[in-house]
């Protein structure tokens, strides 16, 4: 017998493994390009999983198309790639200099910003991505 979670919990468990590839391939990605740029495309990377996990483990009962919970998934996530740049860059470029923080300053600014929009994320992908689930 399949163990029965939550939604909100599978989707929190779905999230913390696309934030692990979303956190570590920005760390990757920030050897070959700019910080700004290594978010942005870790971002991607992490989006990508996301929506792979939610779509087989999450929401496998929303009514909408493929197309449609693509379409609104990218929309959703533009929308928390901003929270992700905004508090990375505060936490990495205002915060952590004022404080006088130097422990893997960008590291942490960045762990920060892909935590952020996680409740907010859920229910956008609720509402609009994976719309019609029970």
């Amino acid at each position: 017998m399949p163990l029965k979670l939550p939604r909100l919990l599978k989707f929190a468990i779905a999230g913390g493994v696309a934030a692990l590839a979303n956190f570590f391939s920005r760390i990757a990605l920030n050897e070959f390009m700019s910080y700004l740029a290594s978010i942005v495309c870790a971002y991607i990377i992490g989006m990508a999983t996301a929506f792979l996990l939610n779509r087989l483990f999450v929401f496998t009962d929303s009514s909408n198309s493929f197309r449609s919970q693509a379409m609104w998934f990218v929309a959703v996530n533009m929308m928390a790639v901003l929270q992700t740049i905004l508090i990375s860059l505060l936490f990495a470029k205002v915060i952590f200099p004022w404080i006088e923080m130097d422990f893997h300053p960008e590291t942490i600014a960045h762990a920060i910003g892909v935590a952020v929009p996680i409740l907010s994320s859920y229910v956008g992908h609720s509402r609009f991505s994976f719309k019609g689930h029970s």
